[in-house]
């Protein structure tokens, strides 16, 4: 799970992280680096790898979640592109709210369906980088699964165990 420095959206954190965990799965967090980050709701996580250390092929999914952070320290971080590209290639890669955007930023959403937190910004990015914006909580396309806020935490992650366990 990848995550900004500062003003993720603690339950797109929390919620699919606790869904993956009750599946079994081992969860790892990823952090522009591996020093402390902090939510928009004060949760504190300690990463345990930086964005640019983490192989996507090490992982059976790559999953990015929003809040404003993801804006100010995702959506232009090339690690986190090359690291969506390699996700591309996992089980599954994931994104939540306004993290979208990074996977549309690395390539991975063209011509693919796949819905983000509606805003003009983000619908122009979806756009701009040839993707089918969908106004639906969660959206499947292949192994790519994304989902339009906090609303749809619960069902997001649930979707990509699905995807993972087939």
């Amino acid at each position: 799970m990848v995550i900004a420095p500062k003003n993720f959206r603690d339950e797109e954190l929390i919620t699919p992280k606790e869904v993956f965990e009750s599946a079994g799965f081992n969860v790892m967090i990823a952090g522009v680096s591996k020093t402390k980050a902090v939510g928009a709701g004060s949760t504190a996580v300690i990463p345990d790898v930086a964005i640019k250390d983490a192989k996507a092929e090490d992982y059976d999914a790559v999953v990015f979640i929003g809040g404003p952070g993801a804006k100010e320290h995702l959506w232009d971080n090339k690690d986190a592109h090359a690291l969506a590209k390699g996700g591309a290639k996992a089980k599954a890669l994931g994104s939540i709210c306004l993290a979208g955007v990074v996977l549309a930023r690395s390539g991975v959403l063209k011509g693919r369906e796949a819905t983000v937190f509606e805003s003009e910004e983000t619908i122009k990015e979806f756009e701009s980088a040839g993707a089918e914006y969908v106004k639906k909580p969660v959206v499947v396309s292949g192994n790519i699964i994304t989902a339009n806020g906090p609303e749809a935490a619960k069902a997001f992650g649930a979707k990509i165990v699905d995807i993972v366990n087939k």
